[in-house]
């Protein structure tokens, strides 16, 4: 299947919000490869914008463009629920925003800054580089630390004679 376009304003690659997004797929999946929005908030931002679901990538204008940049950018005034966003109840300010691009990284790490800096479980085992999330580490997850065999220091003193 090709994609036949006879309109000369189609963009091949598109720049939103510092990403480079592909204009030869839908806007929907397109407007995902940006880091901080997924298919069905995208698929919501398309629906608040008015514009086409089959429509590509690079067949946006301007204007469309401009609509789904203002609307990721205020989503509340917009109508779009707060559960529906990344950010939810921020910690400094109590407000509800989505983070995308290179605010979401920033957020990542001052996020884990603060809970490493307040000593919380979760950011002790973040500081500790072992799994977070309640996963058995007794047999998985050796990779980068040493197994429960001799290290290679063990090793040279015992050959050494050595205890």
């Amino acid at each position: 299947m090709s994609l036949v376009v006879e309109d000369n304003d189609y963009q091949l690659i598109l720049r939103i919000l510092n990403t480079n997004v592909s204009g030869t797929q839908k806007v929907m999946y397109a407007l995902t490869k940006i880091r901080g929005i997924g298919r069905r908030f995208s698929n919501l931002l398309i629906k608040k914008a008015d514009v086409d679901l089959r429509k590509r990538a690079g067949e946006l204008t301007e204007d469309e463009i401009e609509n789904i940049k203002t609307i990721i950018a205020n989503p509340l005034q917009f109508n779009i629920p707060e559960w529906f966003l990344n950010n939810q109840k921020d910690h400094k300010d109590g407000k509800y925003n989505q983070v995308v691009s290179n605010q979401l990284d920033t957020k990542l790490r001052d996020v884990y800054e603060r809970i490493k800096k307040v000593r919380l479980h979760r950011g002790l085992r973040h500081y500790w580089n072992l799994r977070v999330r309640g996963q058995h580490t007794k047999t998985t997850g050796r990779h980068g630390n040493r197994v429960g065999g001799l290290s290679s220091v063990g090793k040279i003193q015992k050959e050494k004679g050595g205890d």
